[in-house]
């Protein structure tokens, strides 16, 4: 009977460049790409995010970034809007990077 090991065979005689590459490959593979918001879905969010900083209210974002999907959930302490970006948990959020707001 034959132990097909596939790839892990092959690795000893590979140089490591090609290990380096063949792991970029992989991992490229995994990426996710960032949905498309309508102008419906924007504007909910953006009230919602106005309605938090006026009400102190606990927020959940879920947002998009680095080709993947985070969250993130605490107290927005500001929005700037010119810049766009909110500040939440220490952390600074682009708006366009929203995909979700759920007010907790």
């Amino acid at each position: 009977m034959v132990n097909n090991r596939g790839t892990i065979k092959w690795t000893s005689i590979m140089m490591p460049e090609h290990i380096e590459m063949l792991q970029e490959m992989w991992k490229e593979q995994d990426y996710k790409e960032k949905p498309i918001l309508d102008e419906q879905q924007q504007e909910e969010i953006n009230t919602k995010l106005l309605m938090a900083v006026a009400n102190d209210l606990t927020v959940e974002l879920k947002y998009f970034d680095k080709h993947d999907f985070y969250k993130v959930k605490g107290k927005i302490t500001s929005i700037n809007k010119q810049n766009k970006y909110i500040n939440i948990v220490g952390q600074r959020l682009p708006i366009e990077c929203m995909i979700n707001v759920r007010i907790k």
